[in-house]
């Protein structure tokens, strides 16, 4: 190409080489190169700017505002499903607290069960106590009674034997 050219051109000495920044600036298109000769203003019709302002802006606008449009419905899908997550995560946050309500309830029932059964033994033991306190005052008034027949029957006793004891008889 452009370096073989060069090469053919002259002698092939080391310092007649081009140099990287040269074989880019010569691979690089005329408009893109700065020279170094300063540049000739350039008269441009009004109109013809005009022109080509509105000719380039009918050619891309058309895009432009397909890609807009492109770009407002994407934006408004995305705020939709990020409503939407939002949802979501209420569902699963009000369900994980249903779940741990769930498990609340069950604990109260199972305490609650507990407490039925600590009520019923309490009750029974009431009663127990009742029938055994009846049955010692039974027992106390029946010892009493017996206590106090022995004692009767001791005075009993103790009352014929003075009666069987022989009395001298009167001098008369």
């Amino acid at each position: 190409m452009e370096v073989e050219a060069i090469e053919e051109e002259g002698p092939s000495s080391q310092s007649e080489l081009p140099h990287n920044e040269d074989l880019q600036e010569q691979q690089q298109p005329a408009y893109l190169q700065e020279s170094a000769e300063p540049a000739e203003p350039v008269c441009v019709d009004k109109k013809a700017v005009d022109k080509l302002t509105e000719g380039l802006l009918t050619h891309y606008m058309p895009d432009l505002q397909n890609s807009k449009r492109a770009l407002q419905e994407l934006t408004q899908n995305q705020l939709i499903l990020l409503d939407t997550l939002d949802q979501e995560i209420t569902k699963f946050r009000e369900c994980n607290t249903l779940l741990d309500l769930h498990a609340l309830f069950t604990e109260a029932k199972v305490y609650h069960n507990k407490l039925v059964n600590i009520r019923k033994e309490m009750i029974m033991l009431h009663e127990k106590t009742t029938k055994l306190k009846k049955r010692a005052l039974k027992l106390q008034q029946q010892k009493q009674k017996e206590a106090l027949e022995k004692e009767q029957q001791r005075e009993k006793e103790l009352e014929r034997e003075r009666q069987l004891i022989a009395r001298p008889a009167k001098r008369t």
